[in-house]
């Protein structure tokens, strides 16, 4: 009688315990994924710290691979992507795209999203999920031939805190046309000369 008592508390504290466990797991919030220092485009576009606050919870970010690839708008290669995945869906998305005239750059399909006009480049816009600017890198020499301008577009889906994200966006923004411009050797750019 004494062995069956003993495997009975035994059973029951065993039972306890496990409930008690998977009680603290559940009741423990999932955190955001920790990011890289740098991410984006071999690691110079963002930083991670800045970025992270943005994500909802999960258990794991991973980048589409050519996100870590160089950054180059080229004739050939007109559109740079940057996907931030958390746990297998798009929750941060940061592209750039190389237009040759100015007036192709339409953004009036956001017009319903009631934007407001963000001071940044030669137009930005911002919204409740993401942002939208562009620069000029190389003006058309006359109105017939093309030029360089670059479209830039930030968007963050399932942010756990929109008045968050809409407060970060202007500075990822500027971060994100920063980087271009010295990447694409803009001139005025840092890195453009002069």
């Amino acid at each position: 009688m004494r062995r069956f008592t003993r495997a009975a508390a035994a059973v029951s504290t065993a039972a306890v315990t496990a409930g008690l466990l998977v009680s603290c797991a559940a009741s423990e919030e999932k955190a955001v994924p920790k990011l890289p220092e740098r991410i984006c485009w071999g690691g110079g576009a963002f930083a991670g710290s800045d970025v992270a606050p943005l994500l909802p919870p999960g258990d794991k970010a991973e980048f589409t691979p050519r996100s870590g690839a160089f950054f180059a708008l080229t004739k050939e290669l007109d559109s740079a992507t940057c996907n931030l995945y958390i746990d297998g869906n798009t929750k941060f998305q940061a592209i750039a795209t190389r237009r040759n005239f100015a007036e192709s750059i339409d953004w009036s399909s956001w017009d319903s999203a009631d934007p407001k006009p963000l001071d940044l480049g030669d137009k930005g816009i911002i919204y409740d999920t993401g942002a939208h600017a562009y620069f000029t890198c190389e003006p058309a020499k006359n109105p017939n031939s093309p030029g360089k301008y670059i479209e830039l577009r930030i968007h963050a889906d399932d942010a756990p805190d929109k008045s968050k994200l809409q407060a970060a966006l202007p500075a990822l923004m500027k971060e994100f046309m920063a980087f271009a411009q010295r990447e694409l050797k803009c001139p005025g750019s840092a890195a453009g000369g002069a």
